[in-house]
């Protein structure tokens, strides 16, 4: 049996901007792959009304994510509205007792926006009560009891939100990624003119580039990468735990310093 990562963003196309390089070096050394966003974007037009963006961000998740070779995960809420509280935990820790991946890829603690953070914060505390037989999700699943090793991307920006610069523990070289990593992210077509009008990003496509060589440079020896930082191990793996690092010698780096 495949072993399998895990991909958790809030929103369709984060995994794009952050996660989707690391996921496709994984696809080439036979690890399963799945993607989710815990939220639908129904908050991500400046046209549409709620159920038809729906419909088409979650259109073009599925694309991206067919385009990798992902299974794709249905959202579990609106933008806006991913909450630390039990009824959103009880569903995702079902998804990820279904799951049961061996790597799970979460968003950074500190980030700019709190549906990013709160889906690292529900991420994790899903994982940790994965084999908690006391623990109900919904729908209710069987327990699994094997390790799963937790790394939270860099943050958007490479910054937390009081603008420090945060710095990754792995860099992964995504260089021969990219044009696949760019078109997955093409496909969120209806986010182009959003992020134009909302956040002042004025091509999607080059903001990603831009952030993929802003941590090629922190890694001192790659065009472009993802970075990526170990959740502490208690609860989820043993001390020593690194399978992304394992996997992906000879293409990543892992700064000590």
């Amino acid at each position: 049996m495949a072993k399998r990562v895990f991909a958790i963003a809030a929103h369709p196309d984060d995994i794009e901007f952050m996660m989707a390089g690391t996921m496709m070096l994984l696809k080439e050394r036979s690890y399963e792959l799945h993607y989710m966003t815990v939220a639908n974007g129904s908050c991500g037009t400046a046209e549409h009304d709620r159920e038809t963006i729906i419909q088409i961000r979650r259109q073009e998740s599925i694309n991206a994510a067919e385009f990798i070779g992902a299974v794709y995960h249905e959202s579990l809420c609106d933008d806006i509205e991913i909450f630390y509280e039990k009824k959103l935990l009880t569903r995702l820790g079902s998804v990820i007792r279904e799951v049961a991946p061996e790597i799970l890829l979460v968003p950074s603690p500190v980030d700019y926006m709190e549906d990013h953070v709160n889906t690292s914060r529900l991420a994790v505390t899903a994982a940790f009560c994965r084999g908690m037989i006391n623990f109900p999700v919904s729908p209710p699943r069987e327990t699994v009891d094997h390790d799963v090793t937790i790394y939270h991307a860099l943050p958007y920006g490479l910054r937390d939100q009081l603008r420090r610069a945060v710095r990754a523990e792995i860099y992964v070289d995504i260089t021969e990624a990219m044009k696949n990593k760019e078109q997955m992210l093409v496909m969120h077509k209806s986010q182009k003119e959003w992020l134009d009008k909302s956040q002042g990003i004025n091509s999607y496509i080059i903001t990603m580039t831009g952030l993929a060589k802003q941590a090629g440079k922190l890694s001192g020896r790659y065009e472009y990468a993802e970075g990526w930082q170990r959740h502490f191990h208690p609860g989820f793996c043993s001390e020593n735990a690194d399978p992304l690092s394992d996997v992906l010698k000879g293409k990543c780096f892992v700064d000590y310093s």
